[in-house]
């Protein structure tokens, strides 16, 4: 079905018993969040709060909390987009099949963007940021965001919807600094599309016009973060995707989606920033406060009955856990096809999206080599961590498969196949002072951190231990070892103070097991944690400790270690120190007196009992 607006898909939903109306008054100071993440757990419905408090507007979230959801919602336009993601790597396909491609090229006619189109619902009433459902996500969130809008810019030297950037960038509307009603905090990382407008902008002396869309049809919100490659307009994806054109205007020289539940227009000028967050974000941390550019607000518009759609991100899985899935579905293959030699890519979304990348490429040099070693698999990593977001990613597992039946889905099958084949004295590549993901504070500074590229190929060099060797259970100072993973043995110490202390702490380690190698032939890797008992209890458990609290330039030791010709390698296993650092942000960790609030809504004569 091609939905009109966000009412429409609801409605949709309802007919199939996947959405709920809450009909309680709900604060949006950290209930309607609580409930969401409660729903989205339980794999429960979509949600419709229909009794804002404080607002006289409705609310929406969980609306892609399934994949089964979102294929339903986009259920009859999906094939087509995949389809056509399809004929983009193939061409020739369309010209050997035209009849069979028609369908394609008519669904294609839907991209086009239909400029002042008669109907403009959003702007029936004009409103103020006050009269929105403030939402605070997260106890020590510094007040109200937006967490699924539509940021809409324009290039001032090539103006024009075709060249638009739509991205999802978060929005903070009350709280530190703002002044309500008249400015907002915008929030994105260094790299994208509207950094690169607002820097344009910069160099003309020019405030960047900013549009902010909330709601609409829901093939809009989804456009605003799909991958896509620069030049290609979000608009013409939203339209393929929804079946329909996206409808847009001008007014006062702002884009406006006219049919957008909400629009939000103002100005961006140049180096004029205020402190925003701190804000509860999809790593399971908080991003802490930095300043970010300012936007001083022009007008605010709703349609008539407008409801304001809404997620909460925190540790994953979470709702952007399903996003990630369907566009995994929608674009297929696409990125491997914009790397030569690369077959398949996971960001894996336990560790939080950016900090681990799983790949497996092909490696062809090999008729040149008088051994197995990763060559072109090298090659094949830069590249990766070169291109668009996966350039965020610290850590990066790459391997080759010659039977092809390996995939970096089954996640704990992929790592155990390259730790079975890495030579952990040739196999670890370092970049040092270079970007990592802005959310991310395990690094140096904001934005600064470092990156590894974990290479393996060939033939087994060792076998996985399925318990801790008892060289590794009476260690002096290092306790309650556990096995994580086949190969990887967690171990717990006392508490990071410094990174002079933790160096010194892992040489009394590599003291300790540097002369019990053959006892440590079939371990892997050593993690030490704050508590290992929790990173060991599960997979995703593992890789949320690991990846996220681990800068690899500064956390990385090895058993045996040792400079050979300025590359760094170990003789035993590899040791990464993940313990939560002194810089690091706070984990997010839900308010107790607000769930025991919420209870009400999942009790007898709740909304939401018997539901979840």
């Amino acid at each position: 079905m091609n939905y009109n607006s966000l009412e429409e898909c609801l409605k949709d939903l309802e007919s199939i018993d996947q959405l709920v109306r809450i009909t309680e008054e709900v604060d949006p100071h950290l209930e309607m969040a609580a409930i969401h993440l409660r729903v989205y757990e339980a794999g429960g419905p979509a949600l419709l709060f229909e009794n804002v408090k404080g607002s006289p507007y409705r609310a929406a979230s969980n609306i892609f909390g399934t994949l089964d959801r979102s294929r339903f919602i986009f259920r009859t336009t999906m094939s087509k987009v995949q389809q056509l993601v399809a004929l983009r790597d193939n061409p020739v396909q369309a010209l050997k099949s035209p009849f069979k491609n028609i369908s394609t090229g008519l669904a294609a006619m839907k991209a086009l963007p239909l400029r002042n189109p008669s109907a403009k619902p959003v702007m029936d009433n004009q409103i103020q940021i006050s009269d929105l459902p403030l939402i605070q996500h997260w106890p020590k969130d510094g007040g109200a965001f937006v967490t699924l809008p539509q940021v809409y810019s324009e290039d001032l030297n090539k103006p024009g919807a075709m060249n638009a950037n739509l991205g999802m960038y978060r929005i903070q509307l009350s709280g530190n600094d703002y002044q309500l009603n008249k400015e907002i905090g915008l929030h994105y990382q260094i790299h994208r599309g509207i950094g690169v407008h607002q820097s344009i902008a910069n160099a003309k002396g020019q405030p960047l016009k900013v549009s902010i869309f909330v709601g609409g049809p829901p093939a809009h919100t989804l456009a605003a973060v799909m991958p896509l490659p620069e030049g290609l307009s979000e608009l013409t994806f939203a339209g393929v995707l929804g079946g329909r054109r996206f409808r847009y205007t001008y007014e006062d020289g702002y884009c406006i989606s006219t049919d957008a539940d909400f629009v939000i227009t103002g100005d961006v000028y140049p180096g004029e920033t205020k402190p925003e967050g701190p804000f509860g974000d999809h790593l399971g941390y908080y991003s802490l406060t930095h300043p970010f550019p300012l936007m001083k607000v022009r007008k605010v518009y709703a349609r008539k009955n407008a409801i304001w759609p809404f997620t909460v991100v925190g540790r994953p899985p979470q709702e952007d856990t399903s996003f990630g899935a369907l566009i995994h579905e929608l674009t297929g293959k696409a990125i491997p096809k914009e790397i030569p030699g690369l077959q398949e890519v996971n960001a894996v979304d336990a560790a939080g999206v950016h900090p681990l990348l799983l790949a497996i490429g092909s490696e062809r040099y090999t008729p040149y080599q008088r051994t197995q070693q990763p060559a072109e698999l090298l090659t094949i990593a830069n590249r990766v961590l070169g291109t668009g977001q996966l350039s965020l990613a610290k850590f990066l597992f790459i391997t080759a498969d010659d039977t092809r039946q390996l995939t970096t889905h089954d996640i704990e099958a992929y790592i155990c196949y390259v730790l079975e084949r890495i030579q952990w004295q040739r196999d670890i590549h370092f970049y040092t002072h270079t970007t990592i993901d802005t959310l991310d504070y395990s690094g140096t500074g904001l934005n600064t951190g470092s990156k590894v590229v974990f290479a393996a190929y060939g033939e087994k060099v060792r076998n996985l231990c399925t318990e801790a060797p008892v060289a590794l259970k009476e260690l002096q100072g290092f306790v309650n070892a556990r096995v994580a993973l086949p190969g990887i043995v967690v171990l717990q110490t006392g508490a990071f103070a410094d990174y002079a202390t933790a160096a010194a702490e892992m040489e009394t380690l590599n003291a300790q097991l540097s002369s019990k190698m053959e006892e440590l032939k079939e371990v892997a890797m050593i993690v030490v944690a704050d508590d290992a008992g929790f990173t060991a209890e599960t997979l995703n458990n593992y890789l949320w400790v690991t990846y996220t609290r681990c800068n690899p330039s500064h956390d990385i030791y090895g058993i045996g270690s040792f400079y050979e010709h300025k590359h760094w390698g170990c003789k035993g296993p590899l040791v990464m120190d993940a313990r939560i650092k002194t810089h690091h942000a706070p984990p997010l960790i839900l308010d107790e007196a607000t769930e025991r609030k919420i209870d009400r809504i999942f009790k007898k004569g709740g909304s939401l009992y018997g539901r979840v």
